[in-house]
């Protein structure tokens, strides 16, 4: 009896192997994950992008892409405000970015809640990935834009 026992944790890690089941991303939540509107969001996130697949993560309304990850998305995190960080506007989503050396960081503007995006600048296109994230994150309202100097009036 004990030998059949032992037997069943090797079986899982052989079945888990075979399959090229990796685990889980660990990512933090962000402090709105639970907002409804995120659900929305993570329910029309693409399998694929830039060429990596979609991984299961630790936390609700999170989502990685890629294995090491390449691109990873916070739903929830806090809208930022009037800010002179670059802001592009991608698939009439406005998104402020912000290279961090080894990553470029992504968050949308003007919609609550925010959604944030970390992609790998050497693994994945930034412009590419966010084009492909923008039709999911359209299903949050927006109520502002960004600006740029040629919209300040004299």
């Amino acid at each position: 009896m004990k030998l059949r026992w032992a037997a069943v944790p090797v079986v899982a890690l052989c079945a888990c192997v075979l399959s090229g089941c990796t685990g889980k991303v660990k990512v933090d939540p962000a402090a709105g994950a639970a907002d409804p509107k995120c659900a929305a969001v993570m329910l029309s996130l693409p399998d694929e992008l830039g060429g990596n697949a979609k991984r299961a993560t630790t936390s609700q309304a999170t989502a990685a892409w890629g294995d090491p990850s390449a691109v990873i998305l916070r739903c929830g995190v806090t809208s930022p405000g009037p800010t002179t960080t670059p802001c592009v506007s991608v698939d009439k989503i406005d998104w402020l970015s912000k290279d961090e050396g080894d990553h470029w960081r992504f968050v949308t503007y003007g919609r609550t809640p925010a959604v944030e995006v970390l992609i790998d600048q050497r693994k994945v296109s930034g412009q590419n990935a966010i084009a492909t994230l923008s039709a999911a994150v359209s299903s949050l309202p927006q109520k502002r834009h960004c600006v740029g100097a040629k919209d300040v009036s004299n």
